[in-house]
């Protein structure tokens, strides 16, 4: 599988910076959450993002849905709003001491914010959230609009409309270090989930430009060959989707997988600056300087294989 997955390169400028860019303390880690959400249409494809140019992060990039971890997603009352997940359980599974439900509550707030997705149950019928009725449509188009302009609006405005938060539908499955040399670094969680019926993606037209869905292979050719510009991590999750026959099997995998399925993932700079993905078990991954970039992958390979 290493051999498989090793020939894909970012097309990104993201190769280590230079003088105090590699000192660990110049730059704060902040921590954040990203989500793949899936959907059959009519087979297996991913939401992605395009970044807004102007981004200072992942400028003019394809992106999944995601962003930083609020300090209003750790508050009790964010957790309160999150079905089927606790506080010791995800902490447990991030391996944190505390606050990994905070995660949760980021990625689905996240994914409202930027792609008009707002992944929860109709506390009076069980049901996931369906905008096909274009009053509920409007209403939250009004709601997320506040969402984007308003910091603290997002549990407020669930817990209002009588919702919980999907929590039990979204897996964690990856965990990524921006590299040194960024203006900005994030430590992000990613986790994937699937596409709610009855509801329709619509980037934000500000911190996301465009939207599409992707077939995961497609999207490394694209990526290859300079049409969808996107970061190692970014790569590195469409290798993995890409091994999948369909939405069920990949969130199955997702659901069933433990710390003991974790790779440690490791990239190599070549003279060109352009970043390739060293997986365990590869030539070069002792060569590979786990300080720079690395990532952990919690997600157990599909039936398919790529060609």
């Amino acid at each position: 599988m290493a051999d498989e997955q090793t020939k894909w390169t970012s097309t990104g400028s993201s190769a280590p910076g230079r003088g105090d860019d590699y000192d660990p303390e110049s730059i704060p880690v902040r921590t954040a959450a990203t989500v793949l959400i899936l959907d059959e249409r009519p087979d297996l494809h991913v939401l992605m993002l395009k970044r807004n140019s102007r981004s200072v992060f992942v400028g003019d990039m394809w992106v999944f849905p995601g962003g930083g971890v609020d300090a209003d997603d750790a508050t009790p009352e964010a957790d309160a709003l999150v079905a089927g997940r606790t506080d010791p359980a995800c902490s447990m599974e991030l391996a944190l001491e505390s606050g990994g439900i905070a995660y949760w509550v980021a990625v689905l707030r996240e994914t409202f914010e930027e792609a008009g997705l707002l992944i929860a149950h109709d506390l009076s019928t069980g049901q996931l959230l369906d905008f096909r009725d274009p009053q509920v449509a409007e209403r939250f188009e009004a709601h997320r609009d506040v969402v984007n302009n308003t910091e603290s609006a997002f549990t407020g405005i669930v817990a209002s409309e009588d919702l919980a938060l999907d929590g039990a539908g979204v897996h964690y499955v990856a965990q990524w270090v921006t590299p040194l040399g960024s203006p900005r670094r994030y430590d992000t969680r990613f986790f994937v989930t699937g596409m709610p019926e009855g509801q329709v993606p619509l980037h934000d037209d500000d911190e996301a430009v465009n939207h599409k869905w992707v077939r995961a292979a497609d999207a490394l050719v694209a990526n290859d060959a300079g049409e969808m510009i996107m970061m190692t991590p970014t790569l590195s999750m469409l290798q993995r989707l890409a091994t999948f026959s369909s939405v069920d099997e990949a969130i199955a995998s997702a659901a069933s997988a433990t710390s003991g399925d974790d790779e440690r993932i490791r990239i190599r700079y070549n003279v060109e600056g352009h970043q390739r993905i060293a997986y365990p078990g590869d030539n070069d991954y002792e060569q590979s300087n786990p300080t720079t970039e690395n990532g952990m992958l919690r997600w157990p390979s599909g039936s398919l294989h790529l060609s």
